[in-house]
């Protein structure tokens, strides 16, 4: 039997009648870079809470390396916590900042100040040690907050959405920094976040939450790829749903939908008996590729089906594509996703 790093065994949090964690059960490896996935509200920042200790579980247990820990008080878990705010003492100069939780660990003077100077080091930050939280940029203040956790030598890392303040450029190239760290000191790390090109492009397992349930379980191209539900195929990147019927061979079943990327519907010039037509509606250029929206409405049918496309810029020029341009949608067996019919995100709202 494997003996996971870190399992959280049927947790659940109740605040009164609300339940924000419904029997949550996730199996973490040592090393492994996991991130918690969903919706504002879905209860993603509860369970990193009780995993650092600062809430407790109404039931369930969690066992960090044969230990159990969930009745621990947070100084004894060795787990570190990076939040959202970054939380770093305004008062302090970044090396104080850093050195705060090691003088609390009772280490010595010389100890503290090499544990330190590495951490700076490791996020480039040396130039900065004698400057306060008010005088560097949100990405600086975020890499001390960073190896203020690092230095600690925890455990577990636990970061709360700690790219949301950042803007685009900032954020992709910390994505890589904290991969980059996260491989290089061997840590186990878990990741609130509710952007999906973070946990896509930074996770080894995804853990997709939904109304304080855990909804899929996976990598991020067993996520991305084989999505076990409605709900997660459209909170993971773009998704085209449309009825069973659709298909002449297929017959309706009202609880049967289907689905596919727009990077696997094939977009043609020419008729063929695959093929079915379709009429450009919006454009809209995204750099490496174009974002099409079409109109899709076979004869007989009054309802219009909306479909989107997603072309590389040299393919959708040599298409011609435009605005008003009646084309035709080809729709590859192996890429089309069959599900039972549930409510999407939209749906829901």
């Amino acid at each position: 039997m494997t003996q996971f790093y870190l399992s959280i065994q049927g947790v659940s949090k109740r605040f009164g009648l609300f339940a924000a964690l419904e029997h949550i059960s996730i199996e973490i490896d040592k090393n492994e870079f996991v991130c918690l996935l969903g919706p504002s509200g879905c209860g993603k920042t509860t369970l990193l809470r009780m995993l650092a200790g600062l809430e407790q579980p109404t039931t369930g247990k969690m066992i960090l390396g044969g230990r159990e820990i969930t009745s621990l008080p947070p100084a004894k878990r060795n787990i570190a916590m990076m939040f959202q705010s970054y939380a770093l003492f305004p008062n302090l100069t970044a090396a104080e900042n850093i050195a705060f939780g090691l003088q609390e660990k009772k280490l010595g003077k010389k100890e503290i100040a090499a544990k330190v100077e590495e951490a700076l080091d490791m996020v480039d930050l040396s130039h900065a040690a004698a400057k306060y939280p008010s005088q560097l940029s949100g990405g600086q203040q975020q890499r001390i907050a960073l190896a203020r956790a690092i230095a600690l030598s925890p455990d577990i890392l636990l970061l709360d959405e700690p790219l949301s303040a950042l803007d685009a450029k900032v954020r992709q190239k910390l994505r890589r920094e904290i991969r980059r760290l996260h491989e290089q000191y061997g840590m186990t790390t878990v990741m609130v976040t509710h952007d999906q090109d973070e946990a896509l492009t930074m996770a080894d397992k995804i853990v997709v939450m939904d109304h304080g349930e855990v909804v899929q379980v996976g990598t991020p191209e067993e996520i991305y790829n084989r999505p076990a539900t409605p709900f997660v195929a459209d909170f993971i990147g773009a998704i085209n749903f449309f009825e069973y019927s659709r298909f002449e061979n297929a017959q309706s079943d009202p609880n049967r939908l289907l689905a596919i990327r727009p990077e696997h519907v094939r977009l043609l010039q020419q008729e063929s008996e695959c093929t079915m037509p379709a009429t450009i509606s919006e454009i809209e250029f995204r750099g490496a590729f174009y974002r099409i929206f079409l109109e899709w409405q076979e004869e007989g049918q009054i309802k219009k089906e909306h479909l989107t496309i997603d072309l590389i810029a040299a393919e959708a020029q040599r298409l011609g594509i435009a605005r008003g341009k009646k084309m035709w949608l080809e729709f590859p067996l192996e890429n089309l996703l069959t599900f039972e019919h549930a409510p999407t995100i939209e749906e829901q709202e």
